[in-house]
């Protein structure tokens, strides 16, 4: 059981229960609905449309998926309790800083439509990857690393068949090649999930999986998807503005900092911001 971790809003971290994590470990993806409140999902499916729709309307310093309201997203308590469980490092973790980071960030409005999406299986084998490649999923009894891991928070409700990502369960640690039938989106090995809006849903990247065509045309697809990294790695060629960071909490700009790990921990008796907030290598030398 990990010690109490507080978010950015000091709000503790929700830790998984023993039968999330073991369908987190076994299949390579857990689906958690109805994480976020009436209020919460309202406020941020409305400014998610105002960003992807007018984006000018917006505050610069609010000018993002991880700006405004969505910015709680980035370290909401279920998250921050997943991350440090399967993600983080433990000795770069502080009172005021994470011991993992937050490595991309975007928002999707999908409509009904082919021209949106198309099927294209990627991902898979993890446990055999070199730690380079980043889509890694490394275990041991009672520990588990996924590397490169995917939230998405699910805005809008996801019925059967609507088009939510695909899955092949399992396949992070597969020791062989994904069949042919896996070609063909049709094939009974893909899995998927339906879910009420406001529902987190958590992947390793390590795991093969797809995007599909949104077929509902009762509603759109509106998600925001983050992925998050150990502290020492980075994968995506992304950062927030320096507007959307300034306008963020101390211990929230904490998932952003400087990518490596030799005592890369928030130092709380020096001035925050990037990089003077955490200790420099060799500073203690």
């Amino acid at each position: 059981m990990m010690s109490q971790v507080l978010n950015a809003d000091s709000l503790p971290a929700i830790e998984l229960t023993e039968e999330q994590k073991w369908i987190f470990d076994t299949r390579g993806w857990l689906a958690v609905p109805g994480v976020l409140a009436d209020d919460d999902i309202a406020e941020m499916r409305d400014f998610a449309y105002r960003l992807a729709k007018d984006s000018e309307s917006v505050p610069e310093e609010e000018r993002s998926s991880v700006g405004g309201p969505l910015q709680r997203l980035a370290d909401h308590p279920l998250v921050v309790g997943f991350m440090t469980e399967f993600v983080g490092f433990e000795g770069l973790q502080t009172d005021d800083g994470y011991g993992f980071r937050h490595e991309g960030s975007f928002l999707t409005i999908r409509p009904w439509g082919p021209a949106n999406k198309q099927f294209n299986p990627h991902g898979g084998r993890g446990h055999f990857n070199f730690p380079g490649n980043h889509h890694t999923y490394h275990m041991s009894p009672g520990r588990v690393n996924s590397g490169l891991t995917r939230v998405v928070f699910e805005l809008n409700e996801v019925k059967a068949g609507d088009g939510g990502t695909l899955f092949l369960s399992g396949s992070h640690k597969a020791a062989f090649d994904r069949p042919d039938s896996t070609n063909q989106e049709d094939s009974p090995l893909w899995e998927t999930y339906s879910c009420p809006p406001g529902s987190a849903l958590f992947f390793t990247e390590a795991l093969t999986h797809s995007a599909v065509e949104w077929k509902s045309t009762e509603r759109e697809r509106c998600a925001v998807f983050n992925c998050y990294n150990t502290i020492g790695s980075k994968w995506h060629q992304w950062e927030p503005t320096e507007a959307v960071y300034n306008a963020m909490p101390p211990k929230r700009q904490s998932l952003y900092r400087p990518t490596w790990c030799d005592r890369n921990r928030v130092n709380p008796g020096e001035q925050r911001g990037r990089p003077n907030s955490f200790i420099q290598q060799g500073e203690l030398a």
